[in-house]
């Protein structure tokens, strides 16, 4: 499965996920040892994982019993350049605003 906007940001819209993401990026964890961080069921940190691993953010692998969760930087990339173009439309549009208001001001 492709990674796409949508899916990144669904997959980090609850603040579990976000923090799930935030101790994969210092390295690679068991969901054991991601579910410590958090007050809920291994069960429900698995769930969590899930939706991220849908959205292509996360990659596991089941060694014997452990299941070890590697982030997947490429999803994060990808939502990280369409937040940028979006800054950037927005900081140009807010620029000519701006622009116009001090013109604005000048004229009167």
């Amino acid at each position: 499965m492709t990674p796409t906007i949508e899916g990144t940001m669904a997959a980090l819209g609850d603040p579990t996920r976000v923090g799930i993401v935030d101790q994969l990026s210092k390295g690679t964890a068991s969901v054991t040892e991601l579910a410590t961080a958090f007050p809920m069921s291994l069960r429900g940190v698995l769930k969590h994982v899930k939706v991220l691993e849908d959205a292509g953010l996360v990659r596991t692998t089941k060694v014997g019993r452990v299941r070890r969760c590697e982030l997947q930087a490429p999803a994060l990339d990808e939502a990280t350049r369409w937040i940028n173009d979006v800054r950037r439309r927005w900081e140009g549009r807010l620029d000519r605003l701006d622009q116009y208001l001090r013109s604005e001001q000048e004229d009167t």
